[in-house]
C-alpha cells in the first residue's frame, strides 16, 4: 500500500474534552453544576482558561479578560486554576485512548488525535469506537468529550467541533457528541462552512479573503489557485486549496517531545527595580531547572521573557556553550540580560525558557574533581530528593520564602494571570 493509499484509508478521530477545566472542578463542586461557571485568574489581571456552557450563553470565552467576563456575566462564579489536578486527569483520559489505539497525537491536555484505523476489525468502524471512547470516559471519570470521525485530521477536529455541544441566548443545546465525516460525503460536509473554520484562516487572512467575495469553504475551493496565491503568498495559498477541497495527508504524530520548557508569571501589581526582579527570577529558574531535571534534559539556550505595564513585550536570548540543568547556571546566564533592560516603568509580566533541549553531559568525575557546577548540580538533585519525599513546598531557594512558607512555582500555576491583588 503506497503512502496516498493508506492516507485515503485511515479512521482518524479527533477527541475534544467539553469544556474540560470547568468538568473536572465540577466534579469536586457538584453543588455549581448548571451555573454559570468560569476557571482562570481571578485576580483584576486574570484571563479566563476555561468557561461552562451556561457562562457562555453571556458571551463568555476563554482567553477573555476576567474582568470583562464579570461584566458580561455578574452572577459567574470564578474559580482559580489547578494546572496539576488538570495534567492528572488529561493523563487518565489518555489512559483510557490507549486502549483503543496506541497511535495517539496529543495536542492539548483536552484534545488528542487517534488514529483507529487498524482497530475496526477488533472495535467496530470509526463511529461505533468514538461512541465507545466517550462512554468509557463518562463511565471511569465522569467527564464529557466530543468525538469527530473522518478521514483525515483536519476533517475530524471539525467534526469535532459540530459534535459539541451549543450555548445559544435561550439556554445549553446538548450535541450529538459523535459526528462522522464519511468518505465520500467531505465535500458536504465541509463546504457550508464559514472560511474562518479552515486552520490558517485569521484575521488578516479572512479580510483579504473577503475582498475577493471568499466567505463560505465553497467559495475558497471555487477561487483559482492563481487569485489565491496571489492574495496570500504561495505556500499560504496553496495549503489553503488543498484543505478546501478536504485534502488533509499527516499521518496522526505519536512521538512529540517538548521543544522547551518555561514558566512565567504575571504580578498582581508592577515590579520597577532590578532587586525586585531578580527575587522572581530566581524562583522562575528554580522552576524551570526542576522540570528539565524530571524529564531528564538539559537545556543550551535560555531565554528572558518580560512584558511592561504597557503591555509591550520583548524577548532575550543567550547561548550557553555547555547544556545546563541547575537553577544557579540557569540565573547566572539570565541575570545580565535582566539588569540590561530598563525596568523603572513597571514589569507587569516575567518569563524565563529553556530550549535546545539534550540529554545531560555525562561525566564520571571523582569528589575531588568536583567544580563548582558540578557541586550545584549535586547540590540540586538532593532537592529533587527532598521534595519528592516530603512535596514540593519543603524546600526552595531563599528568595521564595513569603510569611511563613514557600511560594514556589507550579507548572500552569500562573498561566491565566494573578489570582487576586489590585492592577497597577
Amino acid at each position: 500500500m503506497t503512502d496516498s493509499t493508506a492516507a485515503l484509508a485511515r479512521t482518524i478521530l479527533h477527541v475534544d474534552m467539553d469544556a474540560f477545566f470547568v468538568s473536572v472542578e465540577l466534579r469536586r463542586r457538584p453543588e455549581l453544576v448548571g451555573q454559570p461557571v468560569v476557571v482562570g485568574g481571578t485576580g483584576a489581571r486574570g484571563v479566563v482558561a476555561a468557561a461552562s456552557y451556561e457562562a457562555r450563553r453571556f458571551g463568555v470565552h476563554s482567553a477573555m479578560p476576567s474582568a470583562r467576563a464579570r461584566r458580561l456575566c455578574p452572577q459567574v462564579v470564578f474559580l482559580a486554576g489547578d494546572h496539576e489536578l488538570y495534567s492528572q486527569v488529561s493523563s487518565e483520559v489518555h489512559e483510557i485512548f490507549q486502549t483503543f489505539t496506541p497511535y495517539i497525537e496529543p495536542l492539548s491536555l483536552d484534545e488528542a488525535f487517534l488514529d483507529v484505523t487498524g482497530a475496526s476489525r477488533l472495535l467496530g468502524a470509526g463511529s461505533q469506537i468514538a461512541q465507545s471512547v466517550r462512554e468509557r470516559v463518562w463511565q471511569q471519570l465522569q467527564l464529557r468529550c466530543s468525538v469527530g470521525v473522518a478521514p483525515n485530521k483536519f476533517l475530524a477536529k471539525l467534526a469535532s467541533v459540530a459534535a459539541k455541544p451549543k450555548a445559544t441566548a435561550t439556554g445549553v443545546q446538548p450535541g450529538t457528541g459523535v459526528w462522522e465525516v464519511r468518505r465520500g460525503e467531505e465535500l458536504e460536509f465541509l463546504h457550508p462552512l464559514p472560511v474562518q473554520a479552515i486552520w490558517g484562516v485569521g484575521p488578516a487572512t479572512l479580510t483579504r479573503l473577503s475582498g475577493l467575495g471568499v466567505h463560505t469553504v465553497r467559495d475558497l475551493a471555487d477561487l483559482p489557485l492563481d487569485s489565491l496565491v496571489a492574495a496570500v503568498g504561495k505556500s499560504h495559498g496553496a495549503h489553503l486549496h488543498q484543505l478546501a477541497w478536504g485534502i488533509d495527508d499527516r499521518p496522526v504524530e505519536v512521538a512529540r517531545e517538548a521543544k522547551s520548557i518555561g514558566h512565567e508569571e504575571t504580578f498582581a501589581t508592577d515590579r520597577h527595580t532590578h532587586d525586585e526582579l531578580q527575587r522572581e527570577l530566581v524562583r522562575l529558574a528554580d522552576g524551570v531547572a526542576a522540570r528539565l531535571r524530571r524529564h531528564g534534559k538539559a537545556a543550551r539556550t535560555l531565554t528572558l521573557k518580560m512584558r511592561f505595564a504597557d503591555f509591550h513585550t520583548i524577548t532575550r536570548a543567550t547561548t550557553l556553550p555547555l547544556p545546563t540543568a541547575t537553577a544557579r547556571a540557569i540565573v547566572a546566564a539570565v541575570m545580565p540580560l535582566l539588569v540590561a533592560i530598563d525596568t523603572a516603568g513597571g514589569v507587569r509580566l516575567l518569563g524565563v525558557s529553556a530550549s535546545q533541549l539534550t540529554d545531560p553531559p555525562e561525566e564520571q568525575l571523582s569528589l575531588d574533581d568536583l567544580s563548582d557546577d558540578q557541586e550545584w548540580d549535586a547540590a540540586e538533585q538532593t532537592i529533587d530528593a527532598i521534595r519528592s519525599r516530603f512535596g514540593s513546598a519543603s524546600i526552595g531557594p531563599a528568595s521564595a520564602v513569603e510569611g511563613t512558607g514557600l511560594r514556589l512555582v507550579r507548572r500552569g500555576a500562573q498561566q491565566w494571570g494573578p489570582d487576586q491583588g489590585p492592577a497597577s
